[in-house]
């Protein structure tokens, strides 16, 4: 089937936190046993959210075969869905004309390739941070541990279209809210926050 194809670079003007669990017995016990209806132990972390399993242990990022950094596909299609959930709050934003946008996003809308290379403009650090939550017991604070990759730093993905004509400039408006409102944990201290520019158009 023939998709129309935009190739994005997006550049981060802030620190991109790392929201895999370092230790692997996360994903079968603390993660498995809150959503077992999730399609993969990995993938589960959408269903619970990044801060949902921060206080488990330090959160990496997945390497390749070679030690190199990437982001998942299904992350960037997170984030499309939290940016056009927000503006289609704002009237005459393209994201207020998408009705059932989740279903949109899932079913028409792709994101290749499924691990998104990371450029590094500097070396991989750390971010430390505590975490405030109130529970029955009251207040308590943990502390939260990351890898980051520095400010500077560069990822290269494709956006696949059914419907471009349709779909393009919602994409675009999503892109441009990443600059307020970033990838990956922590972006309401301005984490993850990026600007992009597009290459062409190809069917």
């Amino acid at each position: 089937m023939a998709m129309d194809r935009v190739r994005i670079r997006i550049k981060f003007t802030e620190g991109l936190l790392g929201t895999s669990p370092a230790d692997p017995e996360i994903y079968e016990t603390y993660i498995g046993s809150n959503a077992p209806d999730a399609p993969t132990l990995r993938e589960e972390i959408e269903f619970l959210g990044e801060e949902g399993v921060v206080e488990k242990g330090m959160t990496v990022f997945p390497k390749d075969a070679q030690g190199r950094p990437f982001i998942y596909d299904y992350q960037l299609k997170g984030f499309f869905k939290d940016a056009c959930g927000m503006m289609a709050r704002v009237k005459g934003s393209e994201s207020s004309k998408l009705k059932a946008y989740k279903k949109i996003i899932d079913g028409l809308i792709f994101v290749e390739p499924r691990m998104v290379p990371l450029k590094l403009s500097g070396k991989l650090g750390h971010c430390q941070r505590p975490l405030r939550a109130s529970g029955p017991q009251g207040e308590r604070v943990a502390l939260a541990m990351s890898e980051e990759i520095p400010a500077g730093s560069t990822a290269e993905f494709t956006v696949c279209f059914m419907d471009h004509k349709s779909h393009l400039a919602a994409v675009k408006e999503w892109l441009n809210y990443g600059a307020l409102r970033g990838l990956g944990q922590w972006r309401n201290s301005g984490k993850g926050r990026f600007v992009w520019e597009t290459a062409r158009l190809e069917s």
